[in-house]
């Protein structure tokens, strides 16, 4: 069995996955548009080139995804995409990137639990954990 986060964006997958591929050493494996649907799957007026699944590879993991059609988008909540990076210098070098141009809810540190740990929301609206677990964590 395998689990893996499939992501809603409004409308900013492609830009998202792009800047997750940058920030995070990832690998884009699909970019699916709309327009490649079926005929009888067709999207609206605007919508051909939004994206209808996405898939990235990062370390072995997988992130899905996809651009939510505005009727059914809703501001992501009640969750957090969870990184766990051994090296404290990468994590934080990753927490930073991911932060940048989001907001925070706790600057990345020592914990009582890590080596260094940080809550973002990104630019896309994607909540964020990144964690540099002690030894034996």
């Amino acid at each position: 069995m395998q689990l893996n986060p499939y992501l809603f964006y409004n409308d900013n997958c492609e830009a998202a996955f792009k800047f997750y591929e940058k920030v995070l050493g990832a690998k884009i494996e699909a970019l699916i548009r709309a327009e490649e649907a079926p005929a009888d799957m067709k999207p609206g007026p605007g919508r051909e080139k939004l994206i209808m699944h996405a898939r990235m590879s990062i370390d072995g993991q997988f992130l899905m995804a996809s651009d939510s059609p505005p009727e059914h988008f809703h501001k992501p909540q009640g969750f957090s995409v969870s990184l766990t990076i051994k090296d404290p210098v990468e994590a934080e070098r990753k927490f930073n990137a991911l932060a940048e141009g989001g907001s925070l809810n706790m600057p990345f540190g020592k914990t009582f639990f890590s080596k260094g740990f940080g809550m973002c929301i990104d630019q896309f609206g994607i909540p964020w954990m990144v964690n540099s677990p002690l030894e034996g964590m």
